[in-house]
């Protein structure tokens, strides 16, 4: 397989009154064809900055401060606001979390399919029209539903039109920002359903982000473990939820219920994640773990491979 996207070495801060924040920090992942990568962790680990860096649409106070973003061997950190506007949905588009507050409630669902379509493909209105009924029925939505507004789509609904607006233009990658949040449980496991479907009939590369390791389990290939703007495991999504190495990583697995297993509570990851403009000083998770050393406080670790296709950043786990 061919690399389709290579990320290396990212750094993304943010420059506020207090200070500036480091919400991703030397991060590193490349995505294949057709390939299908998680990056989770809790919130505030820089999974969505990530996402927003990627497609240049950072906030005004964020900025790339270093490191590289390769789109089919070319570095999308270098080009400008209107170069970058020629592969934002056309060759890399993104499902915004939170459908309900995404979509504008004033317009009705099939005009703000359209737009995307007349805007970065220059299609007509009719030949926009025409697509936005086949992107309804792509993602299992009757399209004479299309001259109906937002409020009148449940919340599963709202966010299978989002991911119809993020596939307008045939991107190569879909970035789905925690498509599932905020939905029962029969809902999520559609949508994840049509993900995985989606990806296996179109060709499409995703990239979940998400906080909930059975969902990344469900629909993923690999998986990227973000603590505090680092990556802190990487590797096959069953060796991340089998075989986990880093404490944090081991926390977030065992706070999720094994139906298949003993019956019993799930454990919570004690404290809380850090400030990124005054950090800890080593290993940035030592605060919260039950099992640092004085060099986990001292030295901050590097990304290591334990086993094939298996990295960790942990002094507690050998070469």
């Amino acid at each position: 397989m061919m690399s389709l996207l290579e990320v290396k070495n990212l750094k993304t801060y943010f420059h506020t009154k207090e200070g500036i924040v480091k919400a991703v920090d030397d991060v590193s992942f490349t995505l294949e064809e057709g390939e299908a990568i998680g990056l989770v962790g809790e919130s505030g680990c820089g999974k969505t900055t990530t996402a927003l860096s990627i497609t240049s649409l950072l906030p005004e106070e964020g900025t790339i401060a270093g490191g590289e973003i390769h789109y089919n061997g070319k570095n999308l950190v270098e080009l400008n606001s209107n170069q970058i506007r020629r592969y934002r949905w056309n060759e890399i588009s993104i499902a915004f979390q939170g459908a309900m507050n995404a979509l504008n409630p004033v317009k009705k669902i099939g005009e703000q399919l359209t737009d995307v379509m007349m805007y970065h493909n220059k299609l007509d209105y009719k030949a926009a029209r025409k697509k936005a009924k086949g992107l309804m029925e792509l993602v299992e939505i009757d399209p004479e539903r299309i001259d109906q507004y937002p409020h009148e789509f449940s919340g599963g609904m709202k966010q299978r039109v989002m991911i119809a607006m993020a596939l307008a233009c045939d991107p190569k990658i879909l970035i789905g920002d925690e498509p599932t949040t905020a939905l029962d449980v029969m809902v999520q496991a559609q949508i994840l359903e049509l993900l995985e479907k989606l990806r296996q009939e179109l060709g499409m590369s995703l990239i979940l982000i998400t906080h909930d390791l059975s969902v990344m389990a469900e629909t993923c290939d690999k998986a990227v473990v973000m603590y505090a703007g680092k990556i802190v495991e990487t590797g096959t999504v069953e060796n991340v939820i089998n075989h986990s190495s880093h404490p944090y990583t081991q926390k977030l697995v065992k706070a999720f219920p094994d139906i298949h297993g003993k019956r019993e509570m799930t454990e919570s990851i004690p404290g809380s994640p850090p400030d990124l403009i005054n950090p800890p000083t080593g290993c940035y998770f030592h605060p919260r773990c039950e099992q640092a050393t004085e060099e986990c406080k001292k030295t901050a670790p590097t990304l290591r491979e334990i086993a094939k296709d298996h990295y960790v950043a942990c002094h507690l786990r050998g070469e």
